[in-house]
């Protein structure tokens, strides 16, 4: 069986601001959306210690900074295949 891959959004207060609640709520709709429930495991951290080039998500043990929207649907688009 192949890996899930891992996205980790940072839950850190400035990451939050920043707009992680609503990259969250992005990354969980199009996982239902495109049926990646299987695929994909999605998690929370307190903190990735790179607030300044926030928001901060990792995807399969890479950091990304500066997450918006449209960056993150072309990660989630490779992922997807």
């Amino acid at each position: 069986m192949e890996e899930k891959h891992k996205i980790t959004v940072c839950l850190g207060s400035s990451c939050f601001a920043r707009g992680n609640e609503e990259n969250l709520n992005f990354i969980e709709k199009y996982v239902k959306e495109n049926n990646l429930n299987a695929d994909v495991e999605i998690s929370g951290s307190r903190c990735e210690g790179k607030c300044a080039l926030g928001p901060n998500i990792t995807i399969d043990g890479v950091l990304y900074n500066e997450i918006t929207n449209e960056k993150l649907k072309e990660l989630l688009d490779k992922i997807k295949g």
